[in-house]
């Protein structure tokens, strides 16, 4: 009985001829990401704009989500709320709880003075019922220099990828590797600043597991390329990456669904997981689409990989 397919095992799409559209798409992308970006920045979170950390404990179990509501009625600018255990903590379990807050600091105000105030009002509002373990204020020279680490990190994890692809094929396909890597991330930078998502370290978290899933795949198509070619040594470059593409589309496809639907029951799971997941999600998509029309559609435009390619007309010749 045959299985139940619902694409096909093998494709004859033409890839490389739809590669100026391609771009256009492309391009228009990375013109919004990019002026987005520079004109409105990220929205960035307590993580790189400072803010008040408090550690609390209960008595009983504690509701999270009750907790939340009576915080955000105190109108502060963001808030994030979550469990964590250790030492007492998981005695009962669940009853310490983690809190994030970024205060909204008037005109003339000292933030130290902002901060403390905010501590008092959490601790107000929470009642006897709560006892605080500890506060701690991060102050904003501090999370600007962990924006400029997450920064840093990102770039060299971009680097590095490229390195390891010219180490494991050849330059041409470490450039490409490079550029679709970047790009890649880019582009999904980008819609954090479109949208106005808050950007904190689980957005640069975002951002590197992305990074890693775009190599993945790149190096799939590149690996398919660089087979052919001592398959077939007088197939074009044009034929070449139309064959590889084609022979991995029903694999990546798959794969892409997959890793999707592994990341859909996170936008189920709060504020601090469905920004993680929305840019995953879109990163899915992106870097599908950069594997062929960037990766791959790079090196019709860098000296000729492995050799001397010869066209379809030579070939038929031969």
């Amino acid at each position: 009985m045959p299985l139940l397919r619902f694409i096909p095992e093998a494709t004859n799409i033409n890839f490389v001829g739809a590669r100026y559209f391609a771009f256009a798409i492309d391009g228009l992308l990375l013109l919004i990401s990019i002026a987005s970006i520079v004109w409105q920045g990220f929205n960035l979170g307590i993580d790189f704009t400072g803010g008040v950390l408090m550690e609390v404990k209960s008595a009983q179990v504690a509701n999270i989500g009750t907790m939340r509501d009576e915080i955000n009625t105190l109108g502060f600018g963001e808030s994030q709320l979550q469990f964590y255990g250790g030492g007492d903590c998981d005695h009962p379990a669940n009853s310490c709880v983690l809190i994030r807050v970024q205060p909204r600091q008037t005109k003339g105000e000292d933030q130290n003075t902002a901060d403390q105030a905010v501590a008092r009002a959490i601790k107000a509002k929470l009642g006897p019922s709560y006892a605080i373990r500890s506060t701690t204020v991060v102050g904003p020279k501090v999370s600007q220099e962990l924006f400029h680490d997450g920064v840093i990190a990102t770039l060299l994890a971009i680097l590095m990828i490229a390195i390891y692809v010219s180490v494991r094929f050849e330059w041409q396909y470490g450039v490409g590797a490079a550029i679709a890597t970047g790009h890649d991330v880019l582009v999904t930078a980008g819609l954090f600043s479109v949208f106005r998502l808050d950007f904190g370290l689980t957005a640069v978290a975002a951002l590197l597991t992305l990074a890693g899933y775009s190599i993945n795949d790149t190096v799939v198509v590149f690996d398919r390329i660089r087979e052919n070619r001592r398959k077939y040594k007088r197939m074009s470059l044009v034929d070449m990456i139309n064959l590889s593409t084609n022979q991995i589309a029903t694999r990546t496809t798959l794969v892409s669904a997959a890793t999707a639907l592994s990341v859909i029951p996170l936008l189920f799971g709060g504020a601090v997981l469905l920004n993680f997941s929305v840019a995953i999600l879109f990163g899915i998509v992106v870097g599908t689409f950069s594997s062929t029309y960037v990766a791959a559609a790079l090196l019709l435009y860098l000296p000729a990989v492995g050799g001397k390619v010869e066209s379809k007309a030579e070939e038929a010749a031969a």
